[in-house]
């Protein structure tokens, strides 16, 4: 069942920094690319300063 509990991700928001994903995750970009990442938790940028955008690298600092 696809909206089962044990199938949700837990996104928390930041006033002034990434999206932080409980992951695995699997993000599709506005160009239709999908990039998937493994990772217990992953921070997605949100000021698309990032050279390895939609993960964070933390240039917006």
């Amino acid at each position: 069942m696809p909206n089962a509990p044990e199938s949700r991700r837990r996104i928390t928001l930041n006033d002034n920094g990434p999206w932080l994903v409980e992951g695995p995750v699997e993000v599709t970009g506005t160009d239709g690319t999908t990039v998937a990442s493994d990772r217990f938790t992953v921070a997605i940028c949100t000021c698309r300063r990032s050279h390895i955008y939609p993960w964070c690298d933390t240039s917006h600092r």
